[in-house]
């Protein structure tokens, strides 16, 4: 499994490479007040942070003991070359690599296996893909690799509504989605009243914020699936601004 998750966070790094390699890094992105510079290096730090969490756990306590609120913000400031980013991603993959099966590792939340630190350096990654995309007007294709995205939302369907000082629903959630060949990636029971169905594309723009609701074809039915899809994240940390509704 992990084999399959690194090649996947790999291509996912290459492909935002591969958009970034000729580009101007002082183009604004929609994240406000970012430019591609920033979501690199952001990216860049996010990797080395998480490879210390892998390598070195004591150093990575001290860093966490270290880092203030501005912590993400500060890292987007850093200076960094397209070499740089390539080779932490490239070092963090040996590393992840390297975890033995059943080991956790430490992180801003609870600790993680090496699995779902690799899912969720590719949804991270996807995630300020986008950003760069829109920033250069590119349209992306989705690709299987959504599938890390949504699974990562529909895990954090609990967490979502805590951090915006909401209950907990107690009724299951049925995610349909289709997935970008037109198969059906599917999570919650079957015969669950409560559901949210569409493409899987727009399910993961949702979760990450990337697009408004409006302007998604994602639908919901049942209350707590109607409470969830306004609040779905699929990142840690605060909620989000969003974007605006085109």
């Amino acid at each position: 499994m992990i084999g399959q998750l690194l090649d996947d966070l790999r291509a996912e790094g290459q492909e935002l490479d591969d958009l970034v390699a000729g580009a101007d890094w002082t183009t604004p992105t929609p994240a406000p007040g970012w430019t591609i510079a920033h979501q690199i290096s952001h990216l860049r730090w996010t990797d080395r942070i998480a490879h210390l969490a892998v390598t070195d756990p004591d150093a990575f306590a001290e860093a966490l003991r270290g880092a203030g609120a501005d912590a993400v913000d500060r890292g987007a400031e850093e200076p960094v070359t397209l070499e740089q980013w390539r080779r932490g991603r490239a070092v963090l993959a040996e590393a992840l690599a390297a975890v033995p099966r059943g080991v956790k590792l430490p992180w801003f939340g609870p600790p993680m296996s090496a699995a779902s630190m690799a899912t969720a350096r590719i949804m991270e990654t996807w995630a300020h893909g986008q950003d760069v995309a829109d920033a250069l007007g590119v349209v992306r294709e989705p690709t299987h690799r959504l599938k890390h995205v949504a699974h990562i939302a529909v895990r954090a369907f609990g967490y979502a509504f805590l951090v915006n000082g909401l209950p907990v629903p107690g009724t299951p959630v049925r995610v349909e989605l289709t997935a970008p060949d037109g198969g059906l990636w599917a999570w919650g029971p079957e015969d669950a009243t409560d559901r949210i169905s569409g493409q899987a594309l727009d399910f993961c723009l949702l979760a990450a914020q990337r697009r408004h609701r409006d302007d998604l074809a994602v639908t919901a039915s049942g209350p707590a699936a109607e409470a969830w899809l306004p609040i779905a994240q699929a990142f840690a940390g605060p909620p989000g601004a969003g974007r605006a509704k085109a």
